[in-house]
């Protein structure tokens, strides 16, 4: 499994691959699997990665690393279509050099994230 989705360029490296089975975010017909499930024309494999849903329908296996339109003959694409980037949460960054956020900046990053705060139960 973690052979063929590097393969057709799903993901980028093998490691990562296989690292995404372990995590569970690689399922094959409703199941999840493990790294070196075999895949068969016909299974439909859904996998989570960037945070992003891909669902494609195999209909050829392949053993090495191909080119983009080998990969392309390898798959059906039936995933939804990405996000458009305005809709996407922008996430807040320090200015270089600014160094640690203060008590008083974190609190109220942690106002902003709805974490924290005085509803926050007591650890312990």
């Amino acid at each position: 499994m973690d052979t063929w989705i590097w393969s057709v360029r799903l993901i980028k490296t093998r490691s990562q691959a296989t690292a995404a089975c372990r995590a569970g975010h690689v399922k094959v017909n409703g199941d999840r699997v493990k790294p070196a499930h075999a895949v068969r024309p016909g299974d439909e494999v859904r996998l989570r990665h960037e945070g992003r849903d891909r669902v494609v329908i195999v209909t050829r296996i392949v053993r090495k690393r191909v080119g983009a339109p080998v990969a392309a003959e390898c798959l059906v694409d039936n995933s939804p279509p990405p996000p458009p980037r305005e809709l996407l949460v922008a996430v807040g960054r320090r200015d270089r050099g600014a160094g640690r956020p203060t008590k008083r900046e974190r609190r109220e990053l942690d106002r902003l994230r709805g974490s924290g705060g005085p509803d926050r139960p007591p650890r312990g």
